[in-house]
């Protein structure tokens, strides 16, 4: 008998799994708060006897080297991958027994495309393919995206993608579980597909990769490609250079004082307060994410990296859960962080700031006498926006906030989150702001004009 134990790391779209027997274990692509592994081990009474990675991960910070460490695991990386630190490399085909009482074991099999030296594992029990961790290969219902290594190589890794899809198809039963690390939400997805579960069949009957031929699979590809967060280009550095061990002590208190003299300084001040409580009341100053939103992709996202963050939380619950996300990507540290509300946070005789919420319906009687601001990303807008709407990315506005024409500015995005960041931005920036709260599916109900490009 054998388990396999989903590690949901769901504010960046991931999963990592721990995967064994009754005495063994092995930990796939963990993230880089290696506490929660452990206690999965925990709870099955196995002991981490392999750790490996499917490949040098672009869009977070690994654990993996850390959980080797503690664990006493072998530490099993691609051969290919560059890496600055001790390991076992792997090569195709590399078989490592898992828990032999169990008939357990995991067979490397090459599959280029995500990054040239991605690797899948296959568990297989007494010698049969039960799953196949396929990493940032085969998702459900799509493939990782290939543009992450290197522009000239996109073309060629997108290639190798659909080939390493057709490997495993080939190579494997329709029964076996396919069980991805990217997918669920992650940026490292070329495209999001429904589901939680699937098998090597049912991508045979789905996945573009493997129901179209490789030039219309390229080509559509390559089409479809999103943004890239910022910060992936300093995940990758970190993962090959060897993450430090993290550090998840409460940070410095700091008193109203503090977080002024933080915000004259030119540092950033972030709300994690859900964007109602927010609007109400906050720091002038400070931008709101969301604890319970995207923190980590869309901070890390817009942050000057290096730049010192300070952390406003409603709870000291929240506050650990928000540091916690925001070692996954390398956001180690915060410079100091606070727990209250905005009562607590702004210095006597000083007031909380504030701007307005609305929604569709309340744009559609304003929508002659305002500025329309649309931060979804252009996918998004490319399936319809608001006439006479102006467009900048969440993820630029920040540099790009003297392109906001004059005037009361209302922002939107696809549901309001992503609107309460920027309505945050360009509320610290002066500018009278109204954040829509609402779902973009009710802008033409509301009676606007919604566009086509």
């Amino acid at each position: 008998m054998f388990f396999v134990d989903t590690i949901e790391v769901s504010g960046l779209g991931n999963r990592s799994y721990l995967a064994g027997g009754e005495r063994t274990a092995v930990a796939v692509d963990p993230p880089r708060d290696v506490d929660q592994v452990i206690a999965a081990a925990a709870g099955r009474g196995v002991r981490i006897a392999y750790v490996v990675e499917t490949h040098v991960h672009n869009d977070y910070v690994t654990g993996g080297l850390e959980l080797a460490r503690v664990t006493g695991a072998a530490y099993l990386v691609p051969a290919g991958a560059r890496v600055s630190f001790e390991r076992v490399p792997v090569h195709d085909g590399d078989r490592a027994e898992v828990d032999t009482d169990a008939g357990l074991a995991v067979r490397a099999l090459a599959t280029p495309g995500h990054t040239p030296h991605h690797t899948s594992y296959v568990l297989e029990e007494n010698g049969t393919a039960v799953a196949v961790f396929t990493g940032g290969s085969l998702l459900i219902g799509s493939v990782g995206r290939p543009d992450l290594v290197e522009p000239r190589l996109t073309e060629h890794l997108a290639r190798a993608q659909h080939a390493s899809a057709h490997r495993l198809a080939a190579e494997l039963p329709d029964e076996t579980a396919v069980l991805p690390t990217h997918g669920f939400g992650s940026f490292c997805s070329s495209s999001q597909a429904e589901g939680s579960d699937t098998t090597i069949g049912k991508e045979k009957a789905s996945n573009e990769a493997l129901t179209r031929d490789v030039d219309t699979f390229v080509a559509d590809l390559l089409a479809s490609l999103d943004d890239i967060p910022a910060y992936y280009t300093h995940m990758g550095p970190a993962n090959a250079a060897g993450p430090t061990p993290v550090d998840l002590t409460p940070p410095a208190v700091a008193d109203a004082d503090e977080i002024a003299a933080r915000l004259a300084a030119g540092e950033w001040v972030v709300d994690l307060r859900n964007r109602v409580a927010y609007a109400e009341g906050h720091v002038a100053g400070s931008f709101n994410f969301e604890a319970e939103g995207q923190l980590a992709t869309y901070l890390a996202w817009l942050i000057p990296w290096g730049k010192p963050v300070t952390l406003l939380a409603e709870s000291p619950e929240q506050l650990a859960a928000a540091q916690r996300e925001l070692v996954r990507v390398g956001i180690d540290r915060p410079a100091a962080a606070a727990t209250g509300g905005p009562a607590r946070w702004v210095r006597e005789g000083e007031v909380p700031a504030s701007f307005p919420r609305g929604t569709f319906a309340d744009l559609a009687g304003r929508i002659a006498d305002v500025v329309v601001l649309d931060v979804r990303r252009s996918s998004e807008r490319a399936g319809g926006f608001v006439e006479g709407s102006v467009h900048i990315p969440v993820h630029a506005l920040h540099r790009r906030l003297d392109e906001v024409p004059d005037g009361e500015v209302w922002v939107h995005c696809a549901g309001g989150m992503r609107a309460a960041v920027a309505a945050s931005l360009l509320d610290a920036a002066g500018r009278d702001v109204v954040a829509v709260d609402d779902s973009f599916d009710a802008a033409g109900k509301a009676g606007l004009t919604v566009r086509t490009p």
